[in-house]
């Protein structure tokens, strides 16, 4: 005699299904908004740890600041002293992404639409690599290639000054070794690079293929296809990208420190030495001999590119923002 297991009615089993999918849609919702809160509690916490300890700073009177911190300027308020930081670390940033993003966009276009599919696999490799390289070896290779006797950092800031001395920017006497703001920018330019290139390389591979096929059947080349159908539905995560390497650029440390002349002017002369200096590359220069009044001086600094990191990232969200209605992906 055999016996039957009761099965129980369609309905029960899809309620049942309902409500364990339920329990599950309300399990990663609430984990998700919890991530989302966690982001905002440590973001927070961390303007919140620098605002305290940079308070002691920003109401001592500069005669303590003179007085009390001994690398700290004569007869300089924090304001005049973070001045020259803010203006040094934005012409570096800048300067590094001029020189990045179009490299990184054509590097991000050869994988994406002309290279053979396995020697695009292997480039994309090597730039994703890249990535993984620790700044101190930037530095090292700029100190070494760019800045040391027989580096080709002098050369190039020579013919920079010879057929662009007109402008400003290339205006002066170049630096010799070549300690300046416009090599340490160079080699920023290479560390942002990977970052910009792989962000690209992904947005313009999500093309989709149907307007692609399109700008070719209407006789496009590949280029007109690349400017008419990648591009603009690219343009908004090319920004995306861009904007990630301009915060790597403006928190970047150990390569400029190991590579830059230090100067507290507001100078648009960057071939030249001693001129410019950076908000991260001074608190890693200063910190080791800080007493606490200095400390307290270097975080002030670091609140300030706190706040620049900040209002960068806001400027970003808004210009993808205001691209999104004009992209190609609508």
């Amino acid at each position: 005699m055999t016996t039957t297991t009761a099965r129980p009615p369609d309905g029960v089993e899809a309620l049942r299904k309902k409500r364990s999918s339920g329990i599950g849609s309300g399990l990663f919702a609430g984990l998700s908004t919890g991530s989302g809160a966690l982001i905002l509690v440590v973001l927070a916490a961390v303007a919140a740890f620098l605002l305290i300890q940079a308070w002691p700073a920003l109401t001592a009177d500069p005669a303590d600041l003179n007085a009390g911190v001994a690398w700290f300027p004569a007869d300089t308020s924090l304001l005049q002293f973070v001045g020259p930081l803010v203006f040094g670390t934005l012409l570096a940033a800048a300067l590094a992404l001029a020189m990045a993003t179009p490299v990184a966009i054509g590097i991000a276009l050869f994988i994406s639409h002309y290279a053979p599919r396995r020697f695009a696999s292997g480039l994309g490799y090597l730039i994703d690599l890249l990535a993984a390289i620790p700044s101190v070896v930037y530095g090292l290779w700029g100190v070494q290639v760019l800045v040391g006797e027989n580096g080709i950092g002098q050369p190039v800031q020579q013919i920079l000054n010879d057929v662009l001395g007109f402008i400003p920017l290339f205006a002066g006497t170049p630096a010799r070794p070549a300690r300046s703001l416009f090599i340490a920018s160079m080699v920023l330019a290479v560390m942002i690079l990977p970052i910009i290139t792989a962000v690209s390389r992904e947005v313009f591979l999500q093309t989709p293929r149907l307007h692609e096929e399109a700008s070719l059947a209407l006789g496009a080349t590949r280029w007109e296809m690349i400017r008419m159908a990648v591009l603009p539905f690219g343009r908004s995560g090319v920004v995306s990208a861009a904007m990630l390497g301009l915060g790597r650029a403006l928190g970047e440390t150990m390569a400029v420190l190991m590579i830059l002349s230090p100067g507290m002017t507001y100078s648009w002369h960057v071939l030249e030495a001693g001129k410019q200096q950076t908000i991260a590359a001074n608190i890693a220069a200063q910190f080791p001999e800080a007493n606490p009044l200095g400390v307290n001086t270097l975080i002030a600094t670091g609140l300030a590119l706190f706040v620049i990191t900040l209002a960068v990232n806001m400027l970003a969200r808004w210009i993808v923002s205001r691209r999104a209605e004009f992209s190609g992906a609508n």
